[in-house]
């Protein structure tokens, strides 16, 4: 069961890790992301936390037989997994509210003016 726990744990932790590392060296996001993100190096450095955040999570919650340590260790992997979070969240764009109300494309145009030039 804990090696079930573990792989939970692990095999995202790897996934975001290689997002983070390609966001830092290249620049790259990926597709699903790449609208929303501002600032590709800091978005990379918050994955990079929440992935040091899950492996440490994991190793305290699968190699540490002391329960004191044990919660004191998860603990910290959660502050961490919260520090990466908000990391990634400042390289991302936040939502711009338009003189007439709706959304605000990433060019600064509202959707309502692509409507209504696609007319």
């Amino acid at each position: 069961m804990k090696l079930f726990i573990g792989a939970l744990l692990v095999l995202p932790a790897v996934l975001l890790s290689a997002a983070g590392v390609a966001a830092l060296t290249r620049g790259r996001v990926l597709p699903t992301s790449r609208r929303a993100v501002r600032s590709p190096r800091r978005y990379g450095w918050g994955q990079l936390l929440v992935a040091l955040a899950l492996c440490w999570q994991a190793v305290f919650l699968l190699a540490v037989d002391d329960i004191a340590t044990r919660q004191w260790g998860t603990l910290s992997g959660s502050v961490l997994l919260l520090a990466g979070v908000l990391v990634a969240f400042t390289g991302t764009r936040r939502a711009q509210a338009g003189a007439g109300g709706g959304d605000v494309r990433p060019g600064g145009v509202q959707a309502r003016d692509v409507r209504a030039a696609q007319r």
